[in-house]
C-alpha cells in the first residue's frame, strides 16, 4: 500500500483494497483472454503460456499428466513463488504469498477463456493472423491495467524481480533472460515429446507478442490517466462499501 492509503481510515482502506482488486480481476481477465486468443491462432502462444501449452498437449498423448493449460500455468506459478522464497530467503516478503492466489486465478481464467474462444474458426492464415493480433492487443491492455492496479506482482514478474535483486542485473535485461528461458524450455519440451518444433506452441506469433505487447504498453501508459482516476472509485460505490464495512465491524464490536 502507498503512504496515502495507509493514512486512510480503516473503512477507506477496506474500500480501496476491494476496488483495487476488482479492477485487478478485470485486468487478469483481459490478459488471459489475450493468452487464449494467441493459443487459438496456432501461430505461437504467448511467452508465459508456451511451456504450459506444451505440457498440456503432451498430456493429451499420455506423456505427462493430462492437465489443462490453465492447470499447468497454476503449477508453474507455484514453482515461481517457491523459487522466489529460495532465492530471497529472509528477504522474501510474506505478503508476496498472495501471488499464489493471483497465479491460481490467472490459470483458472485461462481455461475459462480457452473455452470461450473455442468456437472461433481459424481456417486460414489471414484469420489466424487476425486472432493472433487481437490476442496480443487484448493482452497488452490487460497487462497495462494490471501494472496500474499496483497490487502484488504476478509470479512471472516476481521471479524476475527476485533474480534481478540478487544478481544486480537491471529488471528489463533479466526479463529478457527469463522470457527466453521459458521459450527455450517450451521448444525443448516440444522436441522431447513430439520430436519436432511445434510452431503452434512457439512460433512467429510468440516473437510478435514479445515485441508488440511491450510497444503497445509503452503507447498506452501515457493515456491511462482515466484508469488511475477509476482506481479512486466512485462516491456512490464508496459509500455503499463503507456502510457495509461499518455494519460488519459494528456487529463484531457488539
Amino acid at each position: 500500500m502507498t503512504s496515502l492509503t495507509l493514512s486512510m481510515p480503516k473503512e477507506e482502506r477496506i474500500v480501496s483494497f476491494i476496488w483495487q482488486h476488482i479492477l485487478l480481476l478485470i485486468s487478469l481477465y483481459f490478459m488471459t483472454l489475450g493468452v487464449a486468443l494467441c493459443i487459438k491462432s496456432a501461430l505461437g502462444s504467448s511467452v508465459i503460456s508456451s511451456l504450459p501449452l506444451s505440457l498440456s498437449l503432451a498430456g493429451e498423448q499420455g506423456y505427462v499428466p493430462a492437465l489443462s493449460v490453465g492447470s499447468y500455468t497454476i503449477f508453474m506459478n507455484f514453482v515461481f513463488v517457491v523459487l522466489q522464497i529460495l532465492i530471497l530467503r529472509r528477504n522474501f516478503n510474506p505478503l508476496q504469498l498472495f501471488q499464489l492466489l493471483i497465479g491460481f486465478i490467472f490459470g483458472w481464467l485461462i481455461d475459462l477463456n480457452v473455452f470461450i474462444v473455442s468456437g472461433i474458426v481459424c481456417d486460414s492464415l489471414l484469420s489466424r493472423s487476425i486472432v493472433q493480433f487481437a490476442g496480443c492487443a487484448v493482452m497488452g491492455i490487460g497487462i497495462a491495467f494490471e501494472v496500474r492496479c499496483g497490487s502484488v506482482t504476478m509470479p512471472g514478474e516476481g521471479i524476475t524481480v527476485s533474480l534481478s535483486r540478487v544478481s544486480g542485473m537491471p529488471f528489463p535485461k533479466m526479463k529478457i533472460i527469463v522470457d527466453t528461458t521459458l521459450v527455450i524450455l517450451a521448444v525443448a519440451s516440444s522436441y522431447l515429446f513430439f520430436e519436432k518444433w511445434d510452431w503452434g506452441i512457439v512460433g512467429p506469433g510468440t516473437l510478435f507478442a514479445m515485441f508488440f505487447i511491450g510497444y503497445e504498453i509503452k503507447l498506452l501508459n501515457p493515456k491511462l490517466g482515466w484508469f488511475d482516476r477509476l482506481l479512486s472509485y466512485r462516491p456512490g460505490f464508496r459509500r455503499y462499501i463503507i456502510g457495509l464495512a461499518r455494519y460488519i465491524y459494528g456487529r463484531k464490536d457488539g
